[in-house]
């Protein structure tokens, strides 16, 4: 059956996280992503964090399921003729070069959409296009830095954090998928092309429009909050248990009341009722809460507020977290070889759909895995190709 992106045809010159795994939600739906990589070392993302060379590290298989590979040197005589080609054929590109290099290259999105003028070209950066900082590098610890996020995440004992994952990218890459389907459905209605341009620190700006927004409008200045939430509850707090912690999120009145009530704290609610007046009495509800749930499990204590109607959960590890039921309920895993005779899983898709729902075409390809094949679509004849392979230009 046809998917949504069925015939969508996507030169993907991204790296790394956030432009590969965008180009991934567009496969996951159909479209037929052509991964353009550097001959030799391929993606950088091949090798990272797996302590190996093979180039099958876990966070290069998660991100670029379903994809072709062809690896070619971009600075190259071929490469001109080639991308010249593909971009004929290709509906969207997308890269996330520094801006300026792909101009240099010679692939920037005028001459790209002077071949093919519908085309969508999306450009995803550090900071934009655009501005002082545009030509900066950066990566998701940098983007955690110079957005505020690291000045509200930590304790004030030990100073800022920054996450133990990468929200940053990953929040770019569905928010390019995004812009990119905005601008298919564009160019449907509309018959014209985009050009897009998609940055890491916008996309943490949205990540915390609540307190950026905030600050616009009070001038508050949020500081480290340690694990208290950022609406300032006392009742939305991490709590130490007997044998490990435990999140609880009492916002609503009723909530707050049944907390008290699960607590056999029934009788020091009616000091505490309303919010305001929670917000000042922050230190007093610790105290008491605490030596509470000092007193038992963190899963005795989620069971209790689990049947009052209270949000609350462990603290769990990875290894707990993959094996929830829940999760095997949805459609966010896929299995992928990882050799000739080892599956694993993989995060592949964060939505499921009852008509199209996301479908993972193959596993990720090896560097330069469909050269030939897309190059002999294109209509070059073996002996060019092998030239081309003699001299490096392409692997």
């Amino acid at each position: 059956m046809a998917q949504a992106f069925t015939g969508i045809r996507v030169l993907d010159f991204t790296q790394v996280l956030a432009g590969p795994f965008a180009t991934q939600q567009l496969a996951q739906h159909g479209a037929q992503v052509i991964k353009i990589e550097p001959p030799g070392s391929g993606d950088m993302t091949r090798r990272l964090m797996s302590g190996t060379h093979k180039g099958d590290a876990p966070s290069f298989l998660t991100c670029n399921l379903g994809k072709k590979s062809i690896a070619l040197n971009l600075k190259s005589d071929a490469a001109d003729d080639i991308i010249a080609r593909l971009a004929r054929s290709a509906d969207v590109v997308v890269e996330n070069f520094r801006p300026g290099v792909m101009r240099r290259l010679g692939f920037d999105y005028e001459r790209l959409s002077a071949l093919r003028e519908d085309l969508i070209y999306c450009s995803i950066s550090g900071f934009g296009q655009s501005g002082p900082a545009s030509r900066k590098p950066a990566y998701d610890g940098a983007i955690q830095a110079s957005s505020g996020m690291m000045a509200v995440t930590g304790h004030a004992a030990t100073g800022p954090t920054r996450t133990g994952y990468m929200p940053v990218d990953m929040a770019t890459a569905l928010n390019a998928a995004f812009a990119i389907a905005t601008a298919l459905y564009r160019r449907q209605v509309t018959g014209a092309g985009e050009y897009l341009d998609v940055a890491m620190l916008d996309t943490a700006m949205v990540l915390q429009a609540p307190q950026i927004s905030a600050h616009f409008v009070t001038g508050a200045v949020p500081k480290l909050l340690g694990n208290r939430s950022p609406t300032k509850a006392p009742t939305a707090n991490l709590f130490e248990c007997e044998d490990g912690f435990l999140q609880v999120v009492a916002m609503k009145e009723t909530q707050v009341q049944a907390l008290f009530e699960a607590l056999d704290l029934t009788h020091r609610y009616p000091e505490f009722t309303g919010e305001v007046n929670r917000i000042a009495k922050a230190d007093q509800i610790n105290a008491l809460l605490e030596p509470k749930f000092a007193s038992e499990s963190a899963a005795s204590w989620r069971t209790k507020l689990e049947v009052v109607g209270v949000p609350a959960e462990v603290i769990r590890s990875y290894a707990d977290v993959v094996a929830d039921p829940q999760l095997a309920e949805r459609p966010i895993f896929t299995e992928t070889p990882v050799s000739e005779d080892t599956v694993k899983k993989v995060v592949s898709a964060a939505h499921t759909a009852l008509n199209d729902p996301p479908r993972v075409a193959g596993p990720a390809p090896d560097l330069g895995e469909h050269t030939d094949e897309l190059l002999g679509e294109l209509g070059y004849d073996e002996a060019t190709i092998a030239a081309w392979r003699a001299s490096g230009d392409v692997q």
